[in-house]
């Protein structure tokens, strides 16, 4: 069963987009689906993670991997959530 992440950012944030990049692969094998959410369609979004996307985080147990990270890093926060 895939892992559900949420992705948390803003249309044209770079970063974001290379958060996207590095979620290709797990979203090609299956591994992971990704709902993206815009932080600036909800003030209390916008108030949380303003200064800190993209965040991807897991639905089900709110866990969060924040900016910066590499493909390594979520691998292992993918890893990490597999065992849960």
């Amino acid at each position: 069963m895939p892992i559900h992440l949420i992705l948390y950012g803003t249309y044209g944030c770079h970063l974001c987009e290379l958060a996207q990049e590095l979620l290709v692969q797990p979203l090609a094998e299956s591994r992971v689906t990704v709902d993206e959410v815009d932080i600036l369609d909800d003030p209390a979004l916008e108030e949380r993670y303003g200064v800190r996307i993209p965040v991807i985080r897991h639905a089900e147990t709110d866990a969060e991997l924040g900016w910066p990270f590499d493909a390594d890093e979520l691998a292992t926060f993918l890893a990490q959530l597999a065992t849960r």
